[in-house]
């Protein structure tokens, strides 16, 4: 019997934790710092490269994906030793995705062309809206000509260049998504990243709304018909969603991003960074330290940036293997899904849910439909064991 990671694939996620301005919507794990040493980072991603290598050294290697933060204000000298470290640590696909999120405003031509030749073939770039007054009150530090300037950098050295949107902003309207929605889908190559706003805790925005000072957020039922047409104008444009908020057209799809989905292994390696390594037949969670310095000071003495590793039992992996696969198009396999758990879904709850038009059946797989797709939570609460 193969090991279940297998059916997601194996990947590797570095994270810098480093951006220019931390934007007020943001929760993800990124810090701004005036001085940066990228040759003593250098060295400890080189060190957490070989030690995760050890471990895992016989398997092929399907995707890179270096995220943040603002992975392209590294220096591209930098991005070329880790990925040179990559190809001499471990066996390769034969088209490896490499990819690179960035910023507008952290975006050259030589810069580009430079992470180009060291071996990234895929950029993520964070645009997040196509309207000026928007992006200021995202806190966004470039303009949408700099931002159209940047993506045209972009396309000339990448084949392959998505960017992301967000929707459902301050005082927006469902007419004015569609247009900028039309207009993005007309700048657009092969792949965009579409998220609601939502407001999180611990963030600028959070603290805000907490205080009643975030106005003019839309009302829920707003929210749900940008929802819609999201969908209606992607499908139109040759970009169905293959996840709640990931569109493509057909082949394009974010391969790092769909081994998570998958539930395939991928290794974490950074400030926050989680992973999931199956080994000894039994996959395994682990996460490291979030403050930069703390992680980095770890990798020195210690020669592990691994703030914990636990494993996962067959009831924590059966829910993994259901929040991630039912956010997909294409769904939960149940024969998957039964050699996990050893306990099928409750067949109650899924004929109920089928019978109410949330979720089909469909050659051994289960998935939510166009109408249940905006109810995820919904339907997952319903399915989970």
């Amino acid at each position: 019997m193969i090991e279940d990671w297998r059916h997601g694939g194996f990947g590797l996620y570095i994270h810098w934790p480093f951006c220019a301005a931390k934007c007020p919507y943001c929760d993800f794990n990124s810090h701004v710092a005036g001085v940066i040493d990228q040759k003593r980072w250098q060295a400890a991603y080189l060190s957490e490269i070989e030690r995760a290598a050890r471990e895992t050294k016989d398997r092929v290697l399907n995707t890179v994906f270096f995220g943040g933060g603002t992975p392209s204000l590294m220096d591209p000298e930098l991005v070329a030793a880790i990925i040179d470290k990559i190809r001499a640590s471990w066996p390769q696909a034969n088209d490896p995705e490499i990819t690179l999120e960035a910023n507008p405003t952290s975006i050259d031509s030589g810069r580009f062309r430079a992470f180009s030749e060291a071996g990234i073939n895929r950029i993520s770039m964070g645009m997040q809206a196509l309207n000026d007054d928007d992006l200021r009150r995202l806190g966004r530090m470039h303009s949408v000509a700099e931002g159209r300037r940047a993506f045209e950098i972009a396309r000339t050295h990448f084949e392959r260049v998505s960017f992301d949107l967000i929707y459902a902003r301050q005082h927006q309207t469902p007419e004015a998504w569609q247009a900028e929605l039309r207009e993005a889908l007309g700048m657009a190559i092969d792949h965009l990243s579409l998220y609601q706003l939502t407001i999180e805790p611990g963030t600028v925005f959070g603290a805000r709304h907490d205080a009643g000072k975030l106005k003019g957020l839309p009302e829920d039922d707003s929210s749900a018909d940008m929802y819609l047409i999201t969908q209606e104008i992607c499908e139109e444009f040759g970009f169905p969603a293959y996840e709640v908020s990931n569109h493509a057209r057909p082949g394009a799809e974010s391969r790092h991003n769909l081994i998570y989905w998958r539930y395939g292994d991928y290794v974490g390696i950074g400030p926050g960074a989680h992973g999931r390594l199956t080994l000894e037949g039994r996959r395994h969670a682990t996460d490291t330290p979030k403050q930069p310095g703390a992680w980095l000071e770890q990798v020195e003495t210690r020669g592990n940036g691994e703030a914990s590793r636990a494993p996962l039992d067959d009831a924590e992996q059966a829910i993994e293997y259901l929040l991630f696969a039912m956010r997909l198009s294409e769904g939960l396999d149940m024969q998957r899904f039964n050699a996990i758990s050893g306990t099928p879904l409750d067949p109650q709850r899924v004929a109920y849910l089928e019978e109410i038009g949330m979720i089909t059946q469909e050659q051994g797989r289960i998935f939510a439909t166009k109408s249940g797709r905006p109810v995820l939570n919904a339907i997952l609460r319903e399915l989970i064991p």
